[in-house]
């Protein structure tokens, strides 16, 4: 074996590299058992404890903290954990009628309301269907005449056309997309959930927000939907503010009773008798944390309970001694102290000192992302009602640009009323115009969080100001996109959603690695069964390839889900395809008469095409499914790449090394039992000669089902068709026709309800107020739900999760399913006629995939409604139809190589091409049976053990990798046969 020592030293490496990988999910979890142990059941003590180690080093050796631990652990999907799935869009209605100055003309308003009808059924986007549909009601009309206002002259003048006027829309669209996704992240980052997720779909309109454990869905929903709110309010100085902070330190004291206090107010006093004025808090250093620089302690917390968690904003002068800082920033606390403070402000006694032209607010950003460190502002409200001194719709345009000295800025151009109004308060923010010392700030505020407080030098008169300082580019992009935000709304809408219960998701966990574990026994069996000794190095492998898949994962941070979960279980089956293939081909280097290890060396070397074209092209499909999936099916889909490059790894290099160290060692080394030494060693089937008794077969299945998809359809899931589907439990069982019968009465229309794994547990579909785009639409359904579940007498409801496609998501889901399945296909073709140079094999390959997607399609529809489980056309479906498609093609190159082989090396000229061909197929058919066998094995344990929700998932993948044997074998070979009757071969 050549390179031995580099596979070595490869194989160590990425050992070491997956063991740290892994390891910070076991630190991560062993300090969140400590925390529950602490807690004994008490969430809120539980988090306290989390938080108060955060920044702390829990890993031993590198001193890693628990933050830095738990941001590279495996995160777990919400599938598995429970929470909230949700995807956003962002209408563009609103920002186009806005950008127009809200124009009452019939035609312009025809055509949003028509391009917004369109939406539902185009994949083209919202703008370009507006642009059309104007120029269909008007077609010689000019949207220049609309758009080229004041506020825009700088990008649309008056002869622009509609081309150019469509550039601009998309341009404006991208930008209030972008500014949605930053003000989103911010309510999220504020929001407290651990690890969430936000991510900005490229090339739309779609924003999704993964929060993992959150319960409270009525208060996320309000979160992301509501309408982003721009405010400009004076601030005060720090200076102006400290007193005030004293003051509510000090009532705050009072209210501990003396007896708890009196010791340790004895044990300060050495510490605040150094200023009247200033509790000893005030040395605490800028950005800080309250473990290194408040001095948290009880006593602390107890005579000080502000200061104890807000550090004022100090600095050190040039003798060292500590002031006030200037500045509207009055304090700085950790984020897990943010709400501790915000419930002492907003008690009665707190609120009653506080003036009315005081407002205590964070600033959007943490100063420290490491420690997690916000600012406290005081800003300046006026009027009685506290009201802003400019609203944000007084902005008519903002920009990212680069001042004199080449530092990146923001220029923000106000309206002439909010010119005017500017020009008084930045007067008065001024100063005087011989001093900078009395310079005052200016805060913009979003969705009551300070975004940034810039220092007025000057008084502004004519509404167009700069606002600069120590940014990025990135920086001023994103500032002066949220300064848009007041004149341009773009409201973001739930247009998918998906809720998980922690009950639902735990037991997901427990199905899930039930699952893994009966598999990994029933491979590990079934190889040491088969192949004696041999197929305990394929084991070795085996637990090699789990390793170094979970390790992998563990590097990239990737979610793992349930479909990922069952990526892993296939992965098992799949991963000794590639050990068969090699045992196989050793088996027959023996039965030559050669020695042991040279039949090893040649089993290696002449089983590696047919490996490798074997794994490309199941790569292939897992590809299209990660670009075309979403969510766990995304998931599914790196866990099947991941494991395909893994297993390749392990069966070609990891067990060849096992082998040269038996070798070396003279073990005697068995590839069979005496009972399998001869399975299909003389195999003389005639699959060619009955090959149109398979057509026959196939074609008859596909014709019923294609009658039956025809006459019955399918029955799709709710990403399909759209609507909310909830799966409800209940305390006894129920039957499905007593529910819908109930719900359809509540619902006034037709309510599909089907079983749920246990006959206590209903999936129920409707299709009620999915056109309904009120943000508390939601709300209203799942009430009318629990109105009408609450009519079963005796027998109690509980909703464990509930899933919401709105009509344009379902139409792009139905799109891309077909894109994702004919790239597939034809994809793999061009791949077998690139690696084969002959068409009649590209055919061969095209035909049998296409027939595979025919046989499951059909048994679907014809098996619908008859089989005691979901047969749902979804999203699971269609990745379990591209894994077939993989994995169909993967056993057809095998046959194709043999078959290659045999053409080349094993017959005469006179030879008769079907029968050489035939000879090949029953050469490669133990292989074929074998790896078949391990795949279906796995599959049925997935079925039984893998739960309810990828019941379906597993299922078709079952039948489909059945279809798929049997059409390399009787399907695509043949076909080839009767393509190259008149080519040579």
């Amino acid at each position: 074996m050549q390179g031995k020592g580099i596979i070595k030293f490869a194989a160590i490496v990425i050992a070491i590299v997956c063991l740290y990988s892994l390891s910070f999910t076991y630190v991560a979890n062993k300090v969140e058992k400590d925390a529950k142990e602490y807690a004994k059941g008490n969430i809120d003590v539980e988090r306290a404890y989390l938080d108060s180690i955060s920044t702390k080093p829990v890993y031993p050796l590198f001193d890693h903290t628990y933050q830095y631990v738990k941001e590279r652990e495996i995160p777990l999907g919400l599938d598995l954990k429970g929470g909230m799935n949700v995807t956003m869009e962002i209408e563009l209605v609103q920002l186009v009628k806005s950008l127009a100055n809200n124009p009452s003309d019939q035609n312009f308003n025809t055509a949003l309301a028509n391009a917004q009808a369109d939406l539902a059924n185009s994949q083209e986007g919202f703008i370009k269907l507006f642009v059309k549909e104007y120029e269909k009601v008007v077609p010689s009309g000019k949207l220049a005449t609309f758009f080229a206002t004041k506020e825009n002259a700088t990008e649309i003048k008056l002869n622009a056309s509609n081309a150019d006027i469509l550039v601009f829309l998309e341009k404006q669209g991208k930008s209030a997309v972008d500014r949605s996704f930053n003000i989103l992240r911010t309510r999220i980052d504020k929001f407290g959930v651990t690890q969430p997720n936000i991510q900005l779909q490229e090339g739309s309109n779609r924003i999704l927000v993964e929060l993992p454990g959150v319960t409270d869905k009525q208060r996320v929903r309000r979160l992301l939907q509501g309408s982003a709110k721009l405010e400009f309010y004076e601030a005060h100085d720090n200076v102006e503010i400290f007193p005030l902070l004293q003051n509510i330190n000090n009532i705050l004291a009072a209210k501990i009773p003396k007896a708890e206090t009196k010791k340790e107010t004895t044990t300060l006093a050495k510490d605040t008798s150094a200023s009247k004025d200033k509790p000893a808090l005030l040395s605490a250093k800028k950005g800080s944390t309250t473990s290194d620089s408040v001095k948290n302690n009880e006593a602390l917390v107890k005579s000080n309970p502000l200061f104890a968690v807000l550090a004022p904003a100090s600095q050190s002068g040039k003798d060292g001694q500590q002031s006030l800082s200037p500045g509207p920033v009055v304090g700085y606390a950790a984020q897990k102290d943010t709400a501790k403070i915000n419930a002492m402000l907003s008690s009665a006694d707190i609120k009653a000192v506080i003036p009315s032209n005081v407002k205590l607010l964070w600033g959007i950003k943490a100063v420290s992302p490491e420690t997690k460190t916000f600012q406290l502002y005081a800003i300046k409200p006026t009027g009685l009602n506290g009201e802003p001194a400019l609203e944000g719709d007084v902005i008519s345009n903002a920009r990212e640009d680069i001042d004199q000295r080449g530092n990146p800025e923001v220029t923000m151009t106000m309206n002439s009323t909010g010119a005017q109004e500017w020009k008084r308060i930045t007067a008065a923010a001024a100063g005087s115009p011989q001093s900078e010392d009395d310079n005052k700030c200016i805060a913009i505020v979003l969705d009551n969080s300070v975004y940034t407080a810039p220092r007025v030098s000057g008084e502004i008169p004519n509404g167009v100001s700069s606002i600069s300082g120590s940014f990025t580019i990135d920086e001023t992009k994103d500032l002066a996109n949220v300064l848009k935000a007041g004149k341009l709304p773009a409201p973001a809408k739930i247009v998918e959603e998906a809720i998980v219960g922690p009950s639902l998701g735990a037991e997901a966990i427990t199905s899930g690695l039930l699952s893994a574990l009966v598999g990994l026994i029933v491979v590990l069996i079934f190889m040491m069964f088969y192949y004696n000794r041999a197929g305990t190095v394929a084991n070795v492998a085996v637990f090699a390839n789990i390793f170094f898949l979970m390790g992998v994962l563990a590097s990239f941070t990737a979610v793992l889900t349930l479909p990922g979960i069952a990526g892993i279980v296939l992965t098992m089956g799949m991963a000794v395809d590639a050990n068969v293939l090699i045992y196989e081909r050793i088996r027959e280097e023996l039965g030559l008469g050669k020695s042991l290890k040279q039949a090893i060396a040649d089993g290696y070397k002449h089983a590696m095409p047919s490996i490798l074209d074997g794994q490309i092209t199941t790569f292939i499909t897992g590809v299209i499914l990660y670009v075309f999936g979403s969510g766990p099916i995304s998931g599914f889909a790196i866990t099947l790449m991941i494991g395909i490059v893994t297993s390749l790894f392990t069966a070609i290099f990891i067990s060849r090394l096992v082998f040269e160290w038996m070798l070396s060692k003279d073990m005697k080394i068995k590839f069979s039992n005496p009972w399998s030494s001869h399975t299909f060693k003389n195999a003389n089937y005639g699959f060619v000669k009955n090959r149109k008794f398979f057509y026959l077969f196939s074609g008859t299945f596909i014709t019923l089902g294609i009658i039956s998809i025809i006459l019955r359809g399918f029955s799709y899931g709710v990403d399909f068709k759209g609507g909310r589907s909830y799966v409800v439990r209940f305390e006894k069982s129920v039957t499905t026709d007593k529910v819908r019968d109930v719900l359809n009465e509540t619902f006034g229309g037709t309510t599909e309800v089907k079983t749920f794994g246990s006959d206590d547990q209903v999936r129920v579909t409707t299709s009620y107020k999915i056109d309904d785009t009120a943000n508390n639409a939601d709300q209203l359904v799942e009430n009318k739900l629990n109105e009408g579940l609450s009519k079963i007498t005796s027998n109690k409801a509980k909703i464990m999760s509930s899933q919401k496609v709105g009509p344009t998501v379902a139409n792009d889901v139905r799109i891309s399913a077909v894109y994702s399945v004919i790239l597939c296909i034809f994809a793999i073709a061009i791949y077998i006629f690139i690696r084969f140079k002959k068409w009649s094999y590209s055919v061969g390959a095209l035909v049998a995939v296409t027939h595979d997607v025919l046989l499951v399609l059909s048994f679907f529809s014809l098996f619908n409604g008859i089989l005691p489980f979901s047969l749902d056309i979804d999203q699971a479906f269609i990745a379990a139809i591209l894994t077939v498609i993989g994995y169909s093609i993967n056993d057809t190159v095998v046959v194709f190589d043999r078959i290659r082989e045999f053409l080349n090396n094993h017959h005469a000229k006179t030879d008769d091409m079907k029968v050489v061909i035939n000879d090949a197929i029953n050469n490669t058919l133990s292989r074929t049976v074998i790896t078949a066998l391990t795949v279906i094995f796995v599959l049925v344990v997935l079925f039984v053990f893998g739960g309810e929700v990828i019941r379906g998932f597993s299922f078709a993948l079952l039948i489909g990798v059945i279809f798929g044997t049997y059409s390399s074998i009787c399907v695509a070979t043949p076909v080839v046969v009767d393509l190259g009757k008149n080519a040579k071969m």
